[in-house]
C-alpha cells in the first residue's frame, strides 16, 4: 500500500469571478483516497502554471500567491508527519481535519489502552476484585492482541477505528481459532467492553462502538438432583475414603447453598451461635462480598443444613 501523500493545487476554470480570477483548490491524495478543498486563493487563469504549481510573474500579486502555496504545503506536510508519528492508521480526512484545526479525539490503540486498564485494575486486586478475575481480563487482552496480529498483521489497532464488524470478527476468531464455546465468548466480549466504556468516558471515543452488540444465544440445560436422588447419594457409603469425603462435602454444599470455594474456606470461626440459640454459618460470599447466614443446627442438636425444620 502506498503510504505517501501528494498535494496538488487545481484551478477551477468554471468558477471565474467578475474580476476574471478563478479559485484555487487543494487536492490531497493518500492511500488512493482524495480530499479536495478550497485554498482561499484566487488566480488569473492565464498566469497559473499547473505543471510547476505556481503563478507566473505577470502581476505584483504573484509573490503573495506563491508564498501562500508554499505555506499551505508545509502545513499539510507537518500534519501528515504528526499523524504518522502518533497513529498506526489514518485517512486523508484525518489529515484534512488536523490541517483545519478540528479538535481531534485523544488517540490510542485498543491493546495498549487495555494494558493500561489492566495496570489500574491490578491495584484493586484483593480490594475490589479477586486476582482470578483480573487474570480473566488479561486472558481476553492476550486473545485480542493475537487476533489483531492475525487479522491486520499489526500489534495494535486504533481505538477510534473500532466498529461493530471488528467485534463480530473477534467473536468469529475466538470461535474458530481458539475453539471457545459461546458462553466463554460472551464472557470475553463482556470483559472487552469494560475498558472500551472507560475509553468513552475518558474522551477517546465519542460513543461505545459495540453498543448495539447482542451476545450469542447459549442453550444451557441445568439438571437438578431430586430429593430422592440427593438422599440416595447421602446414604451411599463409598469404600474409598477420598470419595466418601468428596461426597460428604458435595452434600454439605447442596444443603447449605455454599459454593465450593466458600466451603473450602470455611473455618471454625465462621460457625457462630445465633440470637435464637442455634448454630449459624456467618461468612462473606466470595463472588459478591456480601454477608450470608446459613442455619446449621437446631437447639436440640438436629441438623438443618440451611433448611427450615419445624421444632
Amino acid at each position: 500500500m502506498n503510504d505517501t501523500m501528494s498535494i496538488l493545487f487545481v484551478i477551477k476554470l468554471n468558477k471565474q469571478n467578475q474580476k476574471g480570477l478563478c479559485p484555487l483548490n487543494v487536492r490531497l491524495t493518500y492511500r488512493k483516497e482524495r480530499k479536495e478543498f478550497s485554498s482561499g486563493l484566487f488566480v488569473n487563469p492565464h498566469s497559473w502554471n499547473a505543471k510547476k504549481q505556481l503563478v507566473k510573474p505577470i502581476v505584483g500579486y504573484t509573490d503573495f500567491i506563491n508564498n501562500s502555496l508554499i505555506q499551505i504545503s508545509q502545513k499539510l506536510n507537518n500534519c501528515f508527519l504528526s499523524l504518522q508519528l502518533n497513529s498506526l492508521d489514518f485517512s486523508v480526512n484525518d489529515i484534512f481535519d488536523k490541517y483545519v484545526g478540528k479538535v481531534i479525539q485523544k488517540e490510542d490503540n485498543v491493546v495498549n489502552y487495555f494494558r493500561r486498564f489492566l495496570v489500574k485494575k491490578a491495584q484493586l486486586v484483593d480490594k475490589d476484585i479477586k486476582e482470578a478475575t483480573w487474570k480473566k481480563f488479561e486472558y481476553v487482552c492476550n486473545d485480542l492482541e493475537a487476533y489483531i496480529i492475525s487479522k491486520y498483521k499489526k500489534k495494535d489497532f486504533p481505538l477510534n477505528k473500532l466498529n461493530p464488524q471488528f467485534l463480530d470478527d473477534f467473536e468469529y476468531y475466538l470461535k474458530t481459532v481458539k475453539n471457545q464455546k459461546q458462553v466463554t465468548i460472551n464472557k470475553a466480549i463482556q470483559r472487552l467492553r469494560k475498558p472500551i466504556k472507560v475509553a468513552v468516558a475518558e474522551g477517546y471515543l465519542e460513543k461505545d462502538p459495540f453498543g448495539q452488540h447482542k451476545p450469542g444465544r447459549v442453550r444451557k440445560e441445568v439438571i437438578f438432583l431430586s430429593t430422592d436422588e440427593l438422599r440416595l447419594l447421602e446414604e451411599h457409603q463409598f469404600t474409598q475414603p477420598r470419595l466418601q469425603l468428596v461426597k460428604d462435602l458435595f452434600v454439605f454444599c447442596c444443603y447449605t447453598g455454599l459454593a465450593y470455594h466458600e466451603m473450602s474456606n470455611l473455618k471454625k470461626e465462621h460457625i457462630i451461635k445465633g440470637f435464637d440459640g442455634n448454630l449459624w454459618i456467618i461468612m462473606k460470599r466470595e463472588k459478591t462480598s456480601k454477608m450470608i447466614s446459613v442455619w446449621l443446627f437446631r437447639s436440640d442438636g438436629a441438623t438443618c443444613f440451611g433448611q427450615t425444620v419445624p421444632l
